[in-house]
């Protein structure tokens, strides 16, 4: 049963929109930002930052953030506290997705509108296509009312003219608010047995003296930051195992950092600005950085990847006095049966915003649209498809073959996202992951293969009994050959050997007649997949070679040397983890290799 809430909460919520009639003094307030109030009323500079601890999870600029939405939005995180949805937020979508199938509606998820349909002036359907697969066709589905819950300035291009340039003259000159970074950090203790105490840490920046301070740290050198310290295991957050924490590093930043950069100096990048967070972590709790197992930093670049956003930004439009409360984009569209509800509409983002905004979007349809009494459009979902075969290939390590979907194209190399439609468990873990496609184009199915762990996903493939159903999002990935390959050498650790066993027998199909090379490396020979599957594959200048580590050395410059002599006369393709390619990487740059001639797939 969801949880009820408070009378007194739900008055705050629906007197918002009329406060400016019952209180008059809240329409000045309205158009005054929280830095001028501060500064009007406190004089204590420190007094000032304080309260504005956390104004980098509403905005960037004190002097650019409406009194009235900071007000509203602080007083209710202080007055009832904040809350964290155990197993994360995907437990949200989850039940949410749930709910919506089990009374008889669809989701599908890695669609993408291509347009909105609009008949008579009025909304009146999507057409869509697979975000991935683009050589499936169009579909169009009819509604009584849309519901758009992307970016407003993404819906203005989806629809036809002439709403379309109605709509972009009406937020034309609207301001996004500004993005975050954020370093997704495992740790290998409990870090309240290591002396963290809150939930939420916030750091203030190097320079910091007052509130006119602040907008400028942020945009300011990564080095003088401040930052929030997130420990989800000062709460039953059901995140970590026993014994581990999960911590975050968040703070404000912009798309524009990685605008024109190129994937080796984006990453460099992203490594450069956690090594700086860890020592100012470091600084924080002395030795801390050595229980550090596992970390991944997400950008604004990560953000627009994901969700489009424009500028990455996590808030959708800034919550300027101009752009707040009243004056924000209303549930309901210029366009008859178009709605919003998302963080670009009233009130806002956040958990409690996005809420909010489908709350009052669902209320206000009830009265406007009129519903027609007819069962719901279904797509035939044709992703969703069954196991076949589930075959031990190697030491701990499985094949699962599944079905082809129908009109399914894809390349030697590339990789799918995997979904599990009934999963044994999920304990800690999401019912996805991404696998590289081990069959060749021309199969007709697909395989994957995947070295066994504890992790809930593994344990439930392990489990999968025959006909049960995944869902394949694919083709994904750019890891695939050329048209122009000249010789090759193949650089492998462990199951990164799955997109080339299909690369190799593409070249086997081309009647590639330049020299191919694959080096293998495995801890043991039980442990070695597809061993007979790249020993025989039917090249004509093909040589296979098979290091085992546990009693023989490393691949290193003399091995390479050895079998290849001129290392710089070879197109490369690395499949490993991420300290496999560091190390290869180093040796062919220590031998003169072009870094443009090195291809490499990290999937650790």
């Amino acid at each position: 049963e969801a949880p009820k809430i408070p009378l007194e909460k739900w008055k705050m919520i629906f007197l918002y929109p009329l406060m400016p009639l019952l209180f008059p003094n809240t329409v000045t307030a309205s158009g005054t930002t929280i830095g001028d109030w501060l500064d009007m009323h406190i004089g204590d500079n420190d007094l000032k930052l304080l309260l504005l601890a956390n104004l980098s999870y509403y905005g960037d600029d004190p002097y650019d953030m409406s009194l009235m939405y900071f007000s509203l939005a602080q007083g209710s995180y202080i007055g009832g506290g904040g809350h964290f949805i155990k197993g994360g937020s995907q437990k949200l979508s989850d039940y949410l997705a749930n709910y919506i199938e089990s009374n008889g509606g669809q989701v599908l998820l890695g669609k993408k509108v291509e347009s909105i349909l609009v008949e008579d002036g009025k909304a009146c359907g999507v057409k869509f296509k697979d975000t991935f697969n683009q050589t499936s066709s169009s579909i169009t589905v009819t509604a009584d009312s849309v519901i758009a819950n992307a970016a407003i300035p993404l819906v203005a291009e989806m629809l036809p003219l002439p709403y379309r340039t109605t709509f972009k003259k009406k937020i034309k000159a609207l301001k996004e608010a500004c993005s975050l970074i954020s370093i997704y950090m495992g740790f290998n203790i409990n870090l309240k047995e290591f002396g963290v105490k809150h939930y939420s840490t916030f750091i203030k920046g190097d320079g910091v003296e007052s509130l006119k301070d602040l907008k400028g740290n942020f945009c300011g050198d990564w080095n003088k930051k401040g930052f929030v310290f997130v420990d989800y295991s000062q709460v039953d957050s059901a995140l970590a195992p026993d014994g581990k924490s999960l911590g975050v590093i968040c703070t404000t930043h912009y798309l524009t950092e990685w605008e024109g950069m190129d994937e080796e100096s984006y990453k460099a990048k992203k490594e450069k600005i956690a090594k700086i967070f860890f020592k100012k972590l470091e600084a924080c709790y002395p030795g801390i950085i050595k229980h550090l197992e596992y970390y991944e930093v997400g950008t604004a670049k990560t953000i627009q990847r994901y969700t489009l956003n424009p500028k990455g930004t996590p808030y959708g439009y800034a919550q300027s006095p101009s752009q707040a409360g009243m004056r924000r984009i209303p549930a309901q569209s210029f366009l008859k049966n178009l709605y919003f509800a998302s963080a670009w509409s009233f009130p806002g983002a956040g958990f409690t915003g996005a809420i909010l905004s489908g709350f009052l979007c669902a209320t206000l349809m009830n009265k406007k649209v009129k519903w027609k009494l007819r069962e719901p459009d279904k797509v035939n979902d044709s992703r969703v498809v069954k196991l076949l075969q589930k075959n031990k290939i190697a030491e701990n390590t499985i094949e699962l073959v599944f079905e082809k979907p129908e009109g399914f194209h894809h390349k030697a190399g590339q990789y799918a996202i995997l979904k599990l439609n009934t999963p044994k468990t999920n304990h800690l873990d999401i019912p996805f992951r991404s696998f590289s496609i081990v069959s060749h184009p021309n199969e007709p199915y697909l395989r994957f293969a995947m070295r066994l762990s504890d992790s809930s996903f593994k344990q439930s493939c392990k489990l999968m009994n025959l006909s049960e159903t995944a869902t394949i999002f694919a083709p994904i990935g750019q890891f695939t050959l050329k048209d122009n390959l000249e010789d090759i050498v193949f650089l492998i650790a462990g199951i990164g050997i799955t997109p080339i066993v299909a690369m190799l027998k593409e070249l086997a199909e081309r009647k590639h007649k330049r020299r191919v090379v694959l080096i293998y490396t495995n801890r043991t020979q039980e442990s070695t997949a597809f061993h007979s599957d790249v020993e025989n594959i039917e090249l004509e200048n093909y040589s296979c070679i098979f290091v085992t580590t546990s009693f023989a050395k490393r691949i290193d410059n003399i091995l390479l040397k050895t079998h290849l002599g001129d290392l710089k006369n070879f197109d490369y393709f690395l499949v490993g983890t991420s300290e496999f390619l560091k190390s290869m990487k180093q040796i062919l740059q220590t031998e003169h290799v072009d870094m443009s001639r090195i291809r490499e797939d990290d999937f650790g």
